[in-house]
């Protein structure tokens, strides 16, 4: 009898409900990369607070420090301003390029600098979406224009990134107000 168990490089159901149709287009994983604040390691749809994010995450990819292989990684928030009324998505928070596989993004480029969640109302959705460059300087040095309206998958496009190898998200809501 075959094991029941989903293959550990299938796209996560939540991925699927959560991220895929708002910000991506299907893809399968084939890297895996981790993303953490402080100590505190992101799983998708793990709940996190704005200020435990607002010093930007150390992300790691996995693979061979021997490789040659480089990712660009994008983290956009696709619920701005608000998840009922999203007329920003998404709002761009991170561009990394050119992270050596094995190694970590702060050895990568920083083209947009990071800026942490702040959402002003309901959960937001922050996606991390990680793609495999052709090339060393595939995407340009210059950060978009804005940080609204910016698509992930258009940005892909431009820069002939391809689908997504790997992609993680994390919710996060407005803090409550004092009166």
């Amino acid at each position: 009898m075959e094991s029941m168990e989903t293959p550990p490089r299938s796209v996560d159901p939540l991925v699927v409900g959560k991220v895929i149709g708002d910000v991506l287009d299907m893809f399968v994983p084939v890297v895996e990369f981790t993303v953490e604040y402080s100590s505190k390691q992101i799983s998708n749809g793990v709940e996190i607070k704005p200020d435990a994010a607002a010093q930007r995450p150390r992300v790691h990819i996995k693979g061979s420090p021997d490789s040659n292989n480089l990712y660009t990684l994008v983290m956009a928030d696709p619920d701005a301003p608000s998840p009922n009324e999203p007329t920003f998505r998404e709002w761009l928070h991170w561009i990394v390029t050119d992270i050596p596989e094995g190694g970590n993004a702060s050895e990568g480029r920083e083209v947009l600098e990071y800026m942490g969640p702040a959402p002003p109302a309901g959960i937001h959705r922050y996606v991390f979406t990680l793609f495999r460059q052709t090339e060393a300087e595939q995407v340009p040095h210059k950060p978009p224009e804005g940080r609204s309206n910016f698509k992930t998958r258009q940005f892909a496009s431009d820069n002939l990134l391809g689908l997504p190898v790997a992609a993680l998200y994390f919710n996060s809501h407005a803090a409550n107000k004092k009166r």
